[in-house]
C-alpha cells in the first residue's frame, strides 16, 4: 500500500512518481498514459487527485492531451524531464546535500556511487 507524505500535496507526490516512471521509459514516448481510472484504482486515490497530477505533467510539457483518446507521452518528454529534474536537483537538493555532507565531515572518496 502506498504511503503519502503530509508535507506535500498528494497530487504532486503522484506527479513525481509518474515522472520517475517516465524517466525510466514507462510508458515510452508516443505511447498513452494509463487512464485516470486505472491510476486512481492502482494508487487508491480520488480520480480528481489523479487528474491534477496528470495535468501537472501536461503543464510541464511532458504529455499531450488527445481529445477523446487520452494523454500521450510527448516525443522528447524524457530528455525534457531529465533537464527539469537536473535543474531542480542542482538548485534545491544539491545545496542542502552538500551542506549535510560537510557537517558530517564526509569526503567524496567515502561515498559509494554505485550500489
Amino acid at each position: 500500500m502506498q504511503t503519502w507524505d503530509d508535507r506535500q500535496p498528494i497530487y504532486r507526490q503522484l506527479a513525481d512518481q509518474l515522472a520517475g516512471a517516465l524517466l525510466d521509459g514507462q510508458p515510452p514516448e508516443g505511447e498513452p498514459m494509463p487512464s485516470v481510472r486505472a491510476l486512481a484504482a492502482h494508487y487508491m486515490l480520488n480520480p480528481i487527485t489523479v487528474g491534477r497530477a496528470l495535468q501537472a505533467l501536461a503543464d510541464d510539457g511532458l504529455l499531450d492531451n488527445r481529445r477523446g483518446v487520452g494523454l500521450y507521452v510527448r516525443p522528447g518528454a524524457r530528455a525534457r524531464l531529465r533537464d527539469l529534474e537536473r535543474q531542480r536537483f542542482l538548485e534545491l537538493e544539491w545545496p542542502q546535500l552538500r551542506t549535510r555532507l560537510r557537517r558530517l565531515g564526509l569526503q567524496v572518496n567515502e561515498l559509494q556511487w554505485e550500489a
